[in-house]
């Protein structure tokens, strides 16, 4: 080192032997943020798919923290209880179904190009993880106030499908009918799936929900003389 870039870290009042910061061992606040956060996704995708597989009574906290060589207070301190962990779940699942049903309504097209759009994604969605968890649980399974939140937001995506069979009988795209009804009888064929897919099988999910919505809305168009 030159005399000239001595006397500019003296000028500093710097040290060369401290003028490099140390990294701390334990990352960045970000770096923390993002690992707390995939700790807690891999707890949440390991109790969904276990509630999924054997039922949320037949499973315990302590078979999935053994599935991921945890200790069972370790779920605790990312996701709570039992029942906070299945609310989560299908919280996480209706939340999906509600962004795709946001993302249909304002798309272009009309009412019934729009609702073909959120049917796939609903069917698609269904067949995944934290939808199929929705369709497979009761809401006796959830504390009282549990349970209302969850029909809430059960709620809140059946009148997205119903508002865009509105729009698609408002705008002449889908034949005049009991919006209600079709809604239940769409959301009951699509429901199924969830308890009859089996990901590992032959066909995958985007191509049985794309297959499902064209057999459910082939008749909805008016019939032309």
């Amino acid at each position: 080192m030159g005399a000239d870039q001595v006397s500019e870290m003296d000028m500093l009042g710097m040290d060369a032997s401290t003028s490099v910061p140390e990294r701390s061992p334990f990352g960045t606040r970000a770096e923390r943020e993002a690992e707390r956060a995939g700790k807690r996704e891999a707890v949440l995708r390991a109790a969904v798919r276990m509630f999924n597989a054997r039922g949320f009574q037949a499973t315990s906290l302590e078979d999935v923290a053994s599935s991921l060589h945890i200790t069972k207070p370790t779920i605790y301190h990312y996701l709570g209880n039992k029942q906070q962990v299945l609310l989560e779940c299908v919280s996480r699942g209706l939340a999906e179904l509600r962004i795709a049903g946001e993302a249909a309504h304002a798309s272009p097209g009309g009412g019934l190009v729009r609702l073909r759009s959120f049917l796939r994604e609903y069917a698609r969605i269904i067949m995944d993880d934290f939808g199929r968890c929705v369709i497979r649980t009761g809401d006796e399974l959830l504390s009282a106030e549990g349970a209302e939140h969850f029909r809430a937001l059960k709620r809140r995506i059946d009148d997205t499908m119903r508002t865009l069979i509105r729009e698609g009988i408002d705008d002449g795209s889908i034949a005049a009918g009991d919006e209600r009804l079709l809604a239940f009888t769409l959301a009951g064929a699509l429901n199924w799936p969830a308890r009859w897919h089996d990901p590992a099988g032959p066909l995958g999910s985007p191509d049985i929900a794309a297959q499902m919505v064209d057999i459910l809305t082939a008749g909805l168009a008016p019939r032309r003389s």
